[in-house]
């Protein structure tokens, strides 16, 4: 059986991780480069970067931010923001990236996916789906979650595997920093359709939502930030209690 893996998320704003609830209310949460180095340190199995103001700013991602946070460690890299061609994919691995992650770009323009498999190998992209509840359906948003579309969650999943893509990285706008724990049913519902892995985010506030997320929604990974960022919940700590309530991990 593949081991679970625990992924912590580095959402980046003006060169500073910062983190909300529900993508707004942003609070300070130290220094990038610092998280990533104590991450590895703790065990760790992957880490995301996500630029979340690039695309609603119309930049690029922070390419000299991503590199000086490569040089530091050694798990496997997930960077995200405001990728919207091959050769901004190009950048970023050639500064240390192993995986990049799109969002917006790939909603607006579904034959980026297509194109980046192709040039890249699917083993290198992650789409990102960021679903809301609208009118009891679970729909795709964009732009950060501010910016809805005509997409159902699911059939977008559907349609991003078949495109090429290696992961999904399935965050829901209703659980977003709410610590209320992770959207289970959604997250299966996905998890049930594809047969690509899975990493659920959003919402993890205790030990226990991540066992949940595991053996109920049946998720490959579970990302959370400001659990980690702020030390309530350490990585070896949980990684000792997932092993506990039999969950295979790296420990």
């Amino acid at each position: 059986m593949l081991t679970k893996r625990i992924i912590p998320c580095l959402d980046i704003k003006d060169g500073r991780t910062v983190k909300g609830t529900n993508f707004i209310q942003l609070r300070d949460a130290g220094n990038p480069v610092e998280l990533a180095v104590r991450y590895c340190e703790e065990g760790a199995d992957e880490l995301v970067f996500l630029d979340i103001t690039a695309t609603t700013e119309k930049r690029k991602t922070l390419a000299k931010l991503v590199k000086e946070i490569a040089t530091h460690i050694n798990i496997p890299f997930t960077v995200g923001g405001g990728i919207n061609t091959s050769e901004d994919v190009s950048v970023l691995l050639e500064n240390g990236a192993d995986k990049i992650s799109v969002n917006t770009s790939a909603a607006k323009n579904p034959q980026l996916i297509d194109e980046l498999a192709k040039n890249f190998g699917s083993q290198c992209v992650v789409v990102a789906i960021d679903a809301k509840l609208i009118n009891h359906q679970w729909m795709v948003v964009t732009h950060g979650g501010r910016t809805p579309t005509e997409k159902l969650t699911i059939e977008w999943a559907k349609e991003v595997t078949e495109r090429g893509a290696g992961e999904i990285l399935l965050t829901s706008m209703e659980n977003d920093g709410t610590k209320n724990g992770f959207a289970i049913e959604i997250t299966k519902k996905v998890a049930t359709a594809v047969n690509i892995p899975v990493i659920a985010s959003g919402g993890a506030g205790k030990m226990e939502h991540f066992t949940e997320v595991f053996k109920s929604a049946n998720a490959d990974a579970a990302l959370a930030a400001s659990i980690f960022h702020f030390r309530e919940i350490a990585i070896p700590d949980l990684k000792r209690y997932l092993y506990t309530q039999h969950i295979p991990v790296r420990i």
